[in-house]
């Protein structure tokens, strides 16, 4: 049987933390920035931590990483 392919897409979105957890960046920090404040652009800069519901998903699209 051959080996299952690591979906690119997702590879590039998340990376797994050191208890192995998958972290992702948080979107809304790309632009429209002057409307939002300080603290919300401070809190957008930190890691987010997938749920466990998603996790599931994102495991099937990188079973290698």
């Amino acid at each position: 049987m051959p080996k299952m392919k690591t979906r690119r897409a997702a590879a590039k979105r998340y990376s797994y933390t050191g208890s192995g957890k998958i972290k992702y960046k948080k979107q809304g920090l790309r632009h429209i920035l002057t409307k939002k404040s300080t603290k919300r652009k401070r809190k957008l800069r930190k890691p987010g931590i997938l749920s466990d519901a998603e996790v599931k998903r994102a495991r099937i699209l990188m079973p290698y990483l």
